[in-house]
């Protein structure tokens, strides 16, 4: 267990509910303050943020790789310039975005996708870093975050082990402490079938950290999934309202089904609980509602017990039911009343 900030997270604690704005301020910062603002409604620890240009980014060509081909893409048709023109967070709004989340109490940190971003997030003060799973490889930029010192949250996305383990070994020799690694499904929006969430507990196990899921599916069960498989964060795309329209809109969700996600990722870790058999403290009065051996047929002195006189129901104040074939015929030693619970004293 370590903090965030003012959050504690590990499996001792409740759920880490990340709202990730991405470019579904639409270009607006009066948005971008309208999601930190709903996002605190719903009960989100944190917003985060990605810190970018489109220069920084990639290049400005209308042609091959840096065009989406794609037909069944969001963005098909759009080149990579225009898409991060479209979704980038412009600096100058960091501040005053992180101010809103201050003031209702939220956390607020960001993906840095350059060098020169991690700067201009140190002079921001942020309390975390996000690695995102396209830049998960990039061991520079990696070891760059880790040097500030500050907990490190990584999405997989498409590595593999060995890929993973480089990068983990990289941010730990570079002076990063407090890692999570976030199963994370490169595409969007990600399918239930590709989000493979048993992979959570492995990646705990392989490289000893926190753990969560950086959900791009539809909907909150993928995510109550992940916390009952240990993960200690989650990471959910989050925005107003689906047709406002947005670079990441589709797949993301709003106010109400972010609250939701808060209530049942909590109630998940809850019911988690620990190995335990047996009635709890809280099950204790339901004992009483168990079956049990009583007489359902007025017994006289001397009778013997029958399969018409005696039988199990409830309540359990009686003989447990595995003794039923023991007393059958044995002699009632007093008159017993229909109703009366049955115990070795008042047989012979």
């Amino acid at each position: 267990m370590f903090q965030i900030g003012n959050r504690t997270v590990g499996q001792l604690a409740k759920p880490f509910i990340i709202a990730e704005m991405s470019g579904n301020h639409n270009q607006s910062l009066d948005r971008a303050l309208a999601i930190v603002d709903a996002a605190a409604a719903a009960g989100a620890h944190a917003i985060k943020l990605q810190t970018y240009t489109a220069d920084t980014m990639t290049l400005d060509i209308d042609q091959g790789t840096f065009k989406v081909e794609d037909p069944n893409s969001l963005w098909a048709g759009k080149t990579l310039y225009q898409l991060y023109q479209l979704a980038y967070t412009p600096w100058e709004w960091h501040a005053p975005i992180m101010a809103r989340a201050q003031s209702h109490g939220m956390l607020c940190f960001s993906t840095p996708f350059d060098e020169a971003a991690v700067d201009f997030l140190e002079s921001l003060q942020v309390p975390a870093y996000k690695v995102a799973s396209f830049e998960n490889t990039d061991i520079p930029l990696i070891r760059k975050i880790a040097a500030t010192g500050k907990p490190m949250i990584i999405s997989t996305g498409m590595a593999s082990v060995a890929e993973l383990d480089e990068s983990v070994q990289a941010a730990r020799a570079a002076g990063c402490k407090d890692l999570v690694l976030l199963k994370c499904t490169s595409t969007y929006p990600a399918t239930p079938e590709n989000s493979h969430l048993r992979t959570i507990p492995h990646l705990r196990e392989l490289f000893g950290c926190e753990v969560g899921l950086s959900d791009h599916t539809m909907g909150v069960g993928a995510s109550v999934a992940a916390v009952a498989l240990g993960a200690t964060v989650i990471e959910k795309h989050f925005t107003l309202r689906r047709a406002d329209g947005g670079v990441d809109s589709a797949f993301s969700l709003e106010p109400h089904e972010l609250a939701s996600l808060v209530v049942e990722t909590e109630r998940a870790w809850q019911a988690m609980g620990e190995v335990r058999y047996g009635a709890s403290d809280a099950e204790r009065q339901s004992l009483l509602h168990r079956r049990s051996l009583y007489v359902v047929k007025d017994i006289a002195a001397g009778e013997p017990l029958s399969r018409d006189n005696i039988r199990a129901i409830r309540p359990g104040l009686g003989l447990a039911p595995k003794f039923y074939d023991q007393l059958l015929g044995r002699l009632a030693r007093h008159d017993l009343a229909r109703g009366t619970p049955l115990s070795w004293d008042l047989l012979n």
